[in-house]
């Protein structure tokens, strides 16, 4: 008879009515296992690097010097042109705010789309159970696209401007939130639910007055560190003629010398905006989980 525990190989086999030795058995396979999958990853890691650098146009190593020589050229016309930077900021700052205005609406219209989505991919919760998988699959489709594929696609047919980068971000927006708060809704005590629908509540009336006030929390949380996310992808299109502050950083580091200073104003104020963003949605996120 096979030892289906250990393995088809003949030898020696361990003392199944020791314990010990049956466990420390174990231990070693795993052992044996997981050091033939690090070599194997190890040896796939080093093969895709050395296909890489040979399809590279320069090779990795020859234009490594270069990797500190662009940022210290622009820092340095940047520290030169310090007097400047206040003037600069007021330059970028309505640009900013329409980078910050794209991320909001998006993260907004896709909050919603993402509720909606995950209400209906829920098991116990969805109103149509047979369409669970489909619903399911469309935010896997949406997530698994980039933003900036679904940018460029909508360029061609809405032109350039905020509106494809707001419907690009929300778009995969719907996928990543639609992920996380179906989780959060499957974990939502059943009971309330159970007793509007024996009061004879609908499916709407079920889903907000006794799935919401429970999930609010938490995906307002996941909706205030998508926004963050979201300003980062809105700087980030407007380098395919988006619109935004991105537009501004794509045509100051197009002019390279003589406008280095731009773009260090520019990344202050990305910098900057990030980091308030990030300190006050962490704070209101804790307070809408943990109440303080």
């Amino acid at each position: 008879m096979v030892d289906i525990a250990f393995g088809p190989e003949q030898g020696k086999r361990p003392d199944v009515t020791d314990g010990r030795e049956a466990y420390l058995e174990l231990v070693r396979r795993k052992r044996m296992y997981g050091g033939v999958l690090l070599v194997l990853f190890v040896a796939f890691i080093a093969s895709g690097w050395v296909l890489s650098d040979g399809r590279n146009a320069g090779g990795f190593w020859n234009g490594l010097p270069m990797l500190t020589a662009f940022p210290a050229e622009v820092l340095s016309e940047g520290w030169e042109r310090r007097a400047a930077l206040p003037g600069r900021f007021l330059e970028f700052f309505p640009s900013l705010i329409e980078t910050l205005n794209i991320a909001a609406a998006a993260t907004l219209l896709g909050a919603i789309a993402a509720a909606m989505l995950a209400l209906l991919a829920t098991r116990g919760l969805a109103r149509w159970p047979r369409l669970i998988p489909l619903v399911r699959r469309s935010m896997d489709a949406a997530r698994a696209v980039p933003e900036i594929v679904i940018a460029l696609v909508l360029i061609s047919v809405l032109g350039g401007g905020p509106v494809p980068a707001v419907a690009a971000i929300a778009l995969h927006t719907s996928g990543a939130l639609g992920k996380l708060f179906s989780e959060v809704a499957e974990n939502v005590d059943r009971k309330p639910v159970d007793g509007l629908a024996a009061v004879g509540a609908t499916w709407g009336q079920r889903m907000w007055l006794g799935v919401m006030p429970q999930v609010a929390p938490n995906w307002l949380s996941y909706a205030l560190l998508r926004f963050e996310i979201n300003v980062r992808a809105s700087a980030i299109l407007g380098f395919v003629g988006e619109g935004g502050i991105g537009h501004d950083l794509k045509i100051a580091m197009q002019w390279g010398q003589g406008r280095y200073d731009q773009v260090v104003a520019i990344f202050l104020l990305l910098f900057l905006s990030i980091v308030a963003i990030d300190r006050l949605s962490d704070r209101y996120r804790n307070r809408l989980v943990k109440g303080h």
